[in-house]
């Protein structure tokens, strides 16, 4: 083995384990909060998602994140393109955006198994949640790594008091159900767009989300989440 692939097999170690031991995405209670808000009966099993990576290795941590390093610009064939990549391991760039729908593809299949199904929905709705997280959209460059821990806490502390805060900013998404998932690409396209955006202007201006910008955020997760709970008759 020449010594430029050691070389290159050692970065790819130390980004995996590096990124792997920060890619939380928002803490446990504003996931809660994302749920709940979203009318969710088993709110309390969205933290699931990152309970899992304790023992599934590298298998769970790459479907919460996108490490965008080009800055792209998020299309619906994008979103597509990730979901036979879920729960894949060594999957450094993440696919977030393809694990939102094969998780209900999961979902689905346990369904028709006549299996419990609802852990699946409980992942889908912490995927959901990190898509309004601005540090799971951007590259994990240096100022992510600075800023993405203390941007996951914004609001941790108060959050789950202030539900009514997060339904000021939901607004109605409808999934067609006759073209279910082509409808929920482009509305996990619309929000990583603007998450990634937001993550721009945090790294222009060298700051931290306001409080103001998380409860955006999450208004946005909470909105998707409950357009797919309406599909799926989990609520009215």
């Amino acid at each position: 083995m020449n010594r430029l692939r050691i070389k290159s097999i050692f970065l790819f170690l130390l980004f995996s384990i590096s990124y792997l031991d920060t890619a939380h995405g928002w803490h446990d209670e504003t996931h809660l909060a994302i749920a709940k808000a979203a009318k969710y009966s088993k709110w309390y099993s969205a933290v699931g998602a990152d309970m899992a990576k304790i023992k599934a290795g590298s298998t769970e941590p790459y479907n919460h994140y996108f490490d965008n390093t080009n800055n792209s610009e998020i299309t619906p064939e994008m979103v597509s393109s990730q979901i036979n990549r879920y729960n894949k391991p060594g999957d450094v760039e993440g696919h977030l955006y393809g694990a939102i729908i094969a998780s209900l593809r999961e979902y689905q299949k346990t369904v028709q198994a006549g299996k419990y199904p609802e852990y699946h929905i409980a992942f889908c709705a912490h995927y959901i949640g990190d898509l309004s997280q601005p540090f799971h959209n951007t590259p994990y460059d240096d100022f992510n790594k600075t800023h993405h821990t203390i941007n996951d806490g914004e609001v941790e502390n108060e959050v789950l008091k202030n539900i009514d805060r997060i339904e000021k900013h939901m607004y109605l998404i409808f999934l067609n159900p006759a073209h279910f998932e082509e409808d929920l690409s482009k509305e996990i396209a619309r929000i990583a767009n603007i998450s990634r955006k937001l993550g721009l202007k945090l790294r222009t201006e060298n700051r931290d989300m306001t409080k103001g910008e998380a409860y955006i955020q999450i208004g946005h997760s909470a909105s998707l989440f409950k357009a797919v709970l309406k599909y799926l008759g989990k609520i009215d």
